[in-house]
């Protein structure tokens, strides 16, 4: 009977030492992306039914364009807002269009980012939450530093604070195809579909760990970013029961970006959207073979997807 005492107490004490990991789950395209069926309300519910039951205080970036139909504000649309609210889920700015920045001119832009803070600050404020972050469409910052500081500066005058992103992945392309094989009944292709998504996303961890103590020589706090899709809102349990395994607590975007890793400078440039980690590596000098293991998404995702 000790030794079973204490092989629990070396049990526990492993866990709760594994247990030091810490993840941000982050949202984009809120209300719902806008590929996949008009199921708006069923990935909602599902979505926060997964935060509430692994107790994930998410964050959801809204695009308020899908606030609107024909210019008329739809109440529906709306009210999912509300129910993010209500769970105690903060929302940001991602923009009214989803245009990205390295495509429009820096006064459009902006006037997208104002136009995208209408009806989500006042729904927030009534319901008692801060808004306060800003996530970049694409995750294109700007493809010179003078565009960067310049949106940088914007975004610290206007009150917002960049949301950055430690864990890109493809989810949208696993989300695509997924909507596709939902849209057709192919629940055997559904269900493949979902299990390799989780293993990719495991690997993607992986990735990002490693990489992680290649610069820092330890592991960061990570912000992983997924979109409000129907493969999310079916596999969302799946994947916070990998990062459990893994070793994650789900922390909110503020305890990671406490971190000092996230003061960072980036420096260096291009027309691309890629994780921060990449961004600080590159800034540091070091050549893209750092990202020469990042995990493939799967070919017949790719294929299908196109």
């Amino acid at each position: 009977m000790k030794n079973i005492h204490l092989l629990v107490f070396i049990l526990v004490a492993q866990c709760a030492l594994a247990q030091t990991r810490q993840l941000c789950v982050s949202v984009d395209d809120l209300p719902t992306v806008a590929y996949g069926a008009d199921n708006h309300e069923e990935i909602t519910r599902k979505l926060i039914a997964s935060f509430q039951k692994y107790r994930i205080p998410a964050i959801g970036f809204v695009n308020e364009s899908k606030l609107y139909e024909g210019g008329e504000l739809r109440a529906k649309e709306v009210a999912l807002l509300r129910q993010w609210l209500a769970g105690g889920y903060e929302l940001g700015n991602h923009t009214f269009g989803h245009n990205s920045y390295h495509q429009v001119i820096f006064s459009d832009f902006t006037a997208d980012v104002l136009k995208g803070a209408v009806v989500t600050p006042p729904l927030s404020k009534a319901a008692g939450l801060p808004w306060r972050y800003f996530r970049h469409p694409y995750l294109h910052i700007g493809k010179t530093q003078s565009a960067y500081d310049s949106l940088a500066v914007f975004l610290t005058k206007t009150g917002y604070t960049e949301a950055p992103v430690t864990i890109d992945n493809t989810d949208y392309l696993f989300a695509k195809v997924y909507a596709m094989a939902h849209r057709k009944n192919d629940s055997a292709l559904m269900q493949r579909i979902g299990t390799d998504y989780v293993e990719y996303m495991e690997a993607k961890i992986h990735f990002y760990e490693e990489a992680s103590r290649k610069l820092f020589d330890r592991e960061i706090p990570q912000v992983l970013l997924i979109h409000a899709s129907l493969l999310n809102a079916d596999y969302l349990d799946d994947l916070a029961e990998m990062y459990q395994r893994n070793g994650y607590a789900f922390v909110t975007l503020s305890t990671a970006l406490q971190d000092t890793a996230y003061r960072e400078k980036i420096t260096k440039f291009g027309n691309y959207g890629i994780s921060w980690i990449d961004r600080w590596a590159l800034s540091r000098g070091v050549s893209f073979d750092f990202l020469a293991n990042d995990p493939p998404t799967p070919t017949y995702i790719e294929e299908a997807a196109k």
